[in-house]
């Protein structure tokens, strides 16, 4: 589980997100930054039970897990830390276009974990679109399936959607409403008191496990 002082030291960067309080506080860091390589160790130990690529993939947690400093090059945000730890779980590594699992922690209850693309380039999307397209009843099968519907409540998540059906497919067509989205995932919300609960890495592999078969349906198209 995750444990108390590593929301303790987010939180405090939040408030101190600058390089000589980080300095000062690369101790903590440390401690915070080896409690999430530990807790993704454990998610990626079950996630091998039941994901054959993971397992084949054979990831380290380090791996997976995006550096803190921030790329400001371009952001009017200049401060140079995330106030989060976020792990992308790739069989073809965290840089890879495949889909795959995601986790990131957060204090303040912004927490969470779930699986997909989130924005995939354009000629991926594309791919994906006609997969969707072409298996349609056995996309529905999944993203619709009582077991998927009860542990997303919101279903499938797109970070945009067009307004019309996209160049090459026609209005009415029954995959339109998702032919228009630009990204597929899922999303579950964790409270900081859920993940220091013992059961919170279950949890998140129940997600992980419901979400393989589209993970699995999306990387076919690839």
């Amino acid at each position: 589980m995750i444990e108390a002082k590593t929301f303790a030291f987010l939180k405090q960067l939040k408030l101190n997100n600058n390089k000589p309080w980080f300095d000062e506080n690369r101790p903590a860091y440390e401690l915070a930054k080896q409690n999430f390589i530990q807790f993704t160790k454990e998610v990626l130990d079950g996630l091998a039970k039941f994901d054959g690529n993971i397992a084949i993939a054979n990831l380290e947690p380090k791996k997976c897990i995006s550096r803190i400093n921030r790329d400001v090059r371009f952001s009017k945000n200049k401060e140079p830390y995330k106030t989060n730890f976020f792990a992308l779980i790739n069989q073809g590594g965290k840089k890879a276009n495949t889909a795959g699992y995601y986790l990131q922690l957060e204090p303040g209850n912004e927490s969470f974990a779930g699986g997909g693309v989130y924005m995939p380039m354009p000629p991926d999307l594309q791919k994906f679109r006609q997969e969707i397209d072409y298996g349609f009843d056995e996309w529905t099968s999944i993203v619709e399936s009582k077991k998927f519907k009860k542990t997303f409540p919101a279903g499938v998540q797109s970070p945009e959607t067009l307004v019309r059906v996209p160049k090459g497919y026609e209005e009415g067509n029954p995959a339109m409403e998702y032919l228009k989205m630009k990204g597929y995932y899922t999303f579950n919300s964790y409270s900081d008191k859920d993940l220091q609960s013992p059961d919170c890495i279950k949890n998140i592999l129940h997600d992980y496990e419901t979400t393989l078969p589209m993970i699995n349906f999306l990387n076919r198209a690839l």
